[in-house]
């Protein structure tokens, strides 16, 4: 009788819902396995064994938030249990249910514009997620409908594929496997240019141009967009994107109830919306290849 036991699992938590792959290292695997997770199985997707060490990769079924045990049981020919022959590695994996309210990268750049606003041009700034509110029209843009004036408001972001900023080829990374170095495959990033208007409205045309002057120059100037990598970890440093004026400014001095108006766009570019799905581990790499690799160019013509 040969008892399974596991060594480890990579990675050690995942999504609740269903399909993230998990490879299971240890010893003394059958030809044929199942695998729990909280006594609920996973598909074991391949199974080997290399210099000793048994590998398993699963995909893991749907399960709510939280830890849980994972179970390794061998079978026979015939798919069933052999008795005694099973392991399990306490508190191995963690279930994640999505965080929907966590506020991504796109709310913190559209806040982190909002603030710059503000602080710069006016501090009744305010945003919106559309443009259709009243009659009062610029150009086929609709006016916002404002309690308090002068104002400023942001609306968007408008999404538009960016091919020039996409690296548009996967990336490859060596990375340490259960057995030695392997390729980790990331898909690539989907980067966009996030398309911003600025409508500003008052009752008074002189206020207006002179809102006019202090948007312009703050266009002018703010040629970059700054923020955190990461709010919480300041040690990973900050991120910026271009950002360009777009368009012409558009007025309107006729409106409904004497309010004058004008709008004016700007692009941030080169925004990446994920940062490159993970794909599943790639083949092993052989560390007397990269060995080999490294020291190549310090010998002469680059060759051992």
């Amino acid at each position: 009788m040969a008892v399974p036991t596991i060594t480890a699992l990579t990675p050690t938590s995942g999504p609740a819902a269903r399909g993230d792959l998990v490879r299971i290292t240890g010893a003394d695997f059958a030809a044929a396995i199942e695998v729990r997770f909280a006594g609920v199985p996973g598909t074991v997707v391949s199974l080997r064994d290399e210099a000793g060490v048994s590998i398993a990769d699963v995909r893991t079924p749907a399960h709510p938030d939280g830890t849980v045990d994972v179970t390794v049981r061998n079978l026979d020919g015939s798919g069933a249990p052999i008795p005694g022959e099973e392991t399990t590695l306490a508190s191995a994996y963690r279930f994640r249910r999505a965080g929907v309210a966590v506020e991504s990268d796109v709310t913190r750049l559209v806040r982190t514009l909002l603030r710059k606003l503000k602080t710069e041009v006016l501090e009744a700034t305010s945003i919106s997620v559309s443009v259709d509110y009243d009659d009062t029209v610029i150009d086929g843009v609709n006016v916002i409908a404002l309690a308090q004036l002068p104002a400023v408001v942001l609306s968007g972001p408008r999404v538009d594929e960016n091919r020039f900023f996409s690296t548009n080829v996967p990336h490859e990374d060596v990375v340490a496997g259960s057995i030695g170095p392997e390729l980790m495959r990331r898909r690539p990033p989907y980067t966009v240019d996030l398309e911003f208007t600025v409508t500003a409205a008052s009752d008074r045309t002189v206020e207006l141009l002179n809102l006019m002057a202090a948007v312009a120059t703050f266009l002018n100037r703010s040629r970059w967009v700054e923020m955190p990598r990461d709010p919480g970890d300041t040690s990973k440093g900050t991120a910026r994107w271009e950002m360009d004026p777009q368009g012409e400014f558009r007025t309107r001095l006729d409106g409904p109830d004497d309010v004058r108006a004008f709008s004016c766009g700007f692009v941030v570019r080169g925004f990446d919306i994920d940062e490159g799905l993970p794909r599943d581990l790639g083949k092993a790499v052989d560390t007397a290849e990269l060995e080999t690799e490294a020291i190549a160019p310090a010998l002469p013509g680059g060759s051992p």
